[in-house]
């Protein structure tokens, strides 16, 4: 764990076409407010340094598109990397959650949050889920709600296909930062716990 005196969470992450990346910045944007310290790191470039970042931190958030029902080939390229932490047994414990991007409203992503909760149950991890209920539901609602595509195990945001990453909706990237300050608050109590079990 690391030797900060607050929590630290690591965003790795893989974006193709820079709409994930989006979500990403959203994320970390979320935990930093709550005052913790955040790595962004894009797991298709990922160095030894960073390695031991994600080593190093109380919290790791995941995310990568969708694509064909599925994160991003590069995103498993990276999962499959991370087999090393796991002979080590160093993510254990660790907090985890995630987040992932398509086209389509749903687009299978709850394939892809599914994979990330999958993976950190392997490394024997700690979900954290959205913890939010579903915006967009009723008669009254809409596509601004919060969490409007109603999303539990993970954020979940859709982009157009045709159009850049500036089109990312801004329901998501508040859904997105919700997710991040999310994390923080619990990797701060964790951080708490253990501090006064050790005392």
């Amino acid at each position: 764990m690391s030797t900060s005196v607050g929590p630290t969470i690591a965003v790795a992450f893989h974006s193709g076409y820079g709409h994930t990346a989006v979500i990403a910045e959203a994320v970390a944007r979320g935990a930093a407010a709550i005052g913790v310290e955040v790595t962004l790191i894009s797991v298709d470039t990922i160095t030894d340094e960073q390695w031991g970042q994600l080593d190093a931190a109380d919290a790791i958030i995941f995310g990568a598109a969708t694509y064909m029902g599925t994160a991003s080939a590069a995103f498993h390229t990276f999962a499959e990397a991370s087999s090393r932490r796991w002979f080590s047994h160093a993510w254990v414990d660790k907090l985890a959650a995630g987040f992932t991007n398509s086209g389509a409203k749903s687009g299978d992503k709850s394939s892809t949050l599914g994979y990330f909760a999958t993976l950190a149950a392997q490394h024997g991890m700690h979900w954290i889920s959205l913890g939010l209920m579903p915006g967009w539901d009723s008669t009254t609602g809409s596509e601004d709600d919060i969490n409007r595509l109603g999303f539990f195990l993970g954020a979940g945001a859709q982009s157009p296909t045709d159009a850049g990453p500036e089109a990312v909706h801004r329901s998501d990237i508040a859904t997105a930062e919700h997710l991040g300050a999310r994390v923080a608050r619990q990797a701060s109590i964790f951080r708490a716990g253990r501090t006064a079990l050790a005392a």
